[in-house]
């Protein structure tokens, strides 16, 4: 994958400065050099925190504190993109980010404001570098080891801190937690190009055929132990069928063919319902079929009779009752007649003598109420004669509805009584159905079960389409691509190993990928890097093996790699600092400049002359970028290898006019 550094870019908070612009060389090897608490190793941070690092790892205090945005401009195939990211502050990280994108990005914006978000320039990064969309289990949706690879896992190979570059345990970026170690394991075939993409989607391919094989399969297994156990049960249908008179009593012993055509041809009759409704019901059971028919009538008839003489009953009921309540009405009030025939011109009350209007008009209310009463009561006090009649032709009526419904209850009970032929006949013809109907679905499975299915034809095109697939990935041969890749590497490796500060350059030695480790092969035994001494030796095997493998990813078409490596401090083994102790989250404070000898210069020097080659021999397809305290005097007039401007006598990565004016 073509992505180089063009430049680095630090937006200050002050508006009134310009952006600080740290702009390197494509396909060299450049070098930042300068004095301890410069900002060296801010650089790899800003980097990967640009190019969509979960977390910013960029010392906080000074360069934190003065800078608003950090940015980083890439050269691409698809040209220049500035990814730039905001100071997430007391945050971990902040997702806002600014992306620009031009043929060629020559200005930069004085001041810049969130346009896009941390993940849609991760999809941008994993489109640039031409990563599956499948995971490692066969499908899209997995996450976390066995998730797809993206742009982020590739940064094991582009960056190498202070803590890394000669680790004797530690190889890679990051591999020194779990989560990084277990996802590097499982992207390193993908990255070495053993495991391609096309492979992938023929392995989730194969994945999914084999599931839906397995599923098809037990469904045809289950399919034929049903029709085993209904072949097992076949010569038993087929006297049932004779005993119920559906099949003719062969002559001779019938083949399991011949019975299933015999039977197949009783399903096919269209005569088997006459057949049995005209041969098997007597006379007896018809005639219990028509008195069933008119017990019901009578029943219905007997009910409508029973309603309507309970509804008049209940209205002579209410008549008397009626009659009853006028009746005593009448009684209470019969004292006004009295009151009335007691009364004269001169009193109005019988008892006192009084004389008040009050009384005499409420005396005439009741009087008047009275001869109400005494009229309602005199109008039909009796109900009508012809209302007696028809309550009782209604109760003969009923009457004789239950004599009808005894008599026809009297005569089934009787007929029942002699017609078990009759019933046992209409047991026999509703077996009869659901014989027939059992044995349709019975012979229905067994077609399905022939030759000729389609869960058979499914199973065997999806064996074929296994098979097939099986072949192409064993063509693939996955485990042979990784050792021929390892080879490769482990050769380039060993090229460069003669060139650099090592024990014993003539050893070879291998990548082990199982356990992101090196592996030296003596005359005697082999040696992980972890046993073997000497800061010299750790940083040679580092350093020729990620060279290694950036030959190695350069060789192929479309290596997913990004085509840089930043190492920070390589000649940390030749000339160590002195650290005071610092407070956590501070920059380091490195208080002596290293001094140098004759044998570490040609040590260092040898480790840049092999730098420059590499770049050199990559013909524009690997650029390198180095931070170390050794001065132009070790690296300088190598070829391939150029230097920027050195950090010393107040020069750093934020300049020193944002800490003058704050």
């Amino acid at each position: 994958m073509y992505l180089q550094i063009r430049e680095i870019v630090l937006w200050p908070r002050n508006p009134n400065f310009e952006p600080r612009r740290l702009q390197f060389e494509l396909a060299k090897v450049n070098v930042i050099s300068g004095a301890s608490r410069t900002g060296k190793s801010a650089v790899i941070p800003i980097i990967d925190y640009c190019l969509g690092a979960g977390t910013c790892s960029i010392p906080v205090k000074t360069i934190r504190k003065y800078c608003e945005w950090f940015g980083v401009v890439v050269a691409t195939s698809q040209g220049d993109k500035l990814l730039a990211r905001r100071e997430p502050g007391a945050q971990r990280s902040t997702d806002d980010m600014y992306l620009l994108e031009a043929e060629r990005i020559s200005d930069i914006p004085r001041r810049i404001a969130k346009n896009t978000n941390a993940d849609a320039v991760k999809r941008l990064l994993d489109e640039l570098a031409g990563l599956s969309k499948l995971d490692f289990s066969g499908g899209e949706e997995s996450t976390g080891f066995d998730g797809r690879p993206s742009f982020r896992d590739l940064a094991a190979f582009t960056f190498q801190p202070q803590n890394v570059v000669a680790n004797p345990d530690v190889l890679f970026f990051k591999a020194n937690t779990y989560e990084h170690r277990e996802k590097l394991r499982k992207i390193f075939p993908y990255v070495l190009g053993a495991v391609t993409p096309t492979l992938m989607a023929k392995q989730f391919e194969l994945g999914r055929a084999r599931q839906e094989l397995r599923r098809k399969e037990r469904e045809l297994k289950d399919a034929q132990e049903v029709s085993a156990r209904w072949l097992a049960d076949l010569r038993a249908k087929f006297s049932e069928a004779q005993e119920l008179g559906l099949a003719a009593k062969p002559e001779q012993e019938l083949s399991r063919g011949q019975m299933i055509e015999r039977l197949e041809e009783v399903v096919a009759r269209t005569d088997l319902t006459l057949s049995v409704s005209t041969s098997t019901i007597s006379d007896a059971l018809r005639e219990l079929s028509g008195l069933e028919v008119e017990e019901r009538e009578v029943s219905r008839e007997l009910t409508t009779l029973r309603h309507r003489l309970s509804e008049m009953n209940r209205m002579r009921v209410g008549v008397d009752q009626y009659q009853d309540a006028l009746a005593l009405q009448r009684g209470r009030l019969q004292l006004s007649s009295w009151l009335v025939s007691h009364t004269d011109d001169e009193a109005d009350c019988p008892m006192c003598g009084s004389h008040t209007d009050s009384a005499k008009r409420k005396l005439a209310v009741l009087s008047e109420r009275l001869r109400e009463v005494e009229a309602d009561a005199g109008v039909d006090k009796e109900v009508p004669a012809a209302f007696d009649r028809e309550l009782q032709r209604v109760t003969e009526e009923v009457g004789q509805a239950t004599e009808r419904l005894r008599s026809v209850q009297i005569r089934k009970r009787a007929l029942a009584g002699r017609s078990d032929e009759a019933r046992q006949r209409q047991f026999a013809a509703q077996r009869a159905e659901r014989f027939v109907g059992n044995l349709e679905s019975a012979l229905d499975l067994h077609r399905r079960l022939g030759s000729d299915s389609e869960l058979v034809d499914e199973v065997v095109r999806l064996k074929e389409r296994v098979r097939q697939l099986e072949a192409e990935l064993r063509e693939q041969d996955v485990e042979a691509r990784k050792r021929r890749a390892l080879h490769a590497i482990s050769n380039n490796a060993g090229r460069l190993l003669p060139h650099l500060d090592v024990e014993s350059p003539n050893d070879p030695i291998s990548l082990e990928i199982n356990d992101l480790t090196i592996k030296v092969r003596g005359t005697e035994r082999d040696d992980y890097l972890s046993e073997i001494g000497s800061g010299s030796n750790w940083l040679s095997y580092h350093l020729a093996v990620l060279l290694a493998l950036h030959q190695f990813f350069l060789s192929q078409r479309k290596g997913p790699v990004p085509a840089f490596l930043v190492l920070d401090q390589p000649s940390q083994v030749y000339f160590p600092k002195r650290i005071m102790a610092r407070p956590e989250d501070e920059e380091v404070e490195e208080v002596e400049e290293p001094q140098l000898r004759d044998e570490d210069v040609d040590a260092v020097r040898q480790a840049f002359e092999v730098m420059g080659r590499v770049a050199l021999d990559a013909k524009g397809g690997l650029q390198l970028i180095v931070l170390d305290h050794a001065s132009r005097d070790v690296w300088g007039d190598i070829d391939g290898v150029v230097g920027l401007p050195e950090w010393r006598n107040g020069v750093k990565l934020v300049p020193m006019a944002w800490l003058d004016d704050a």
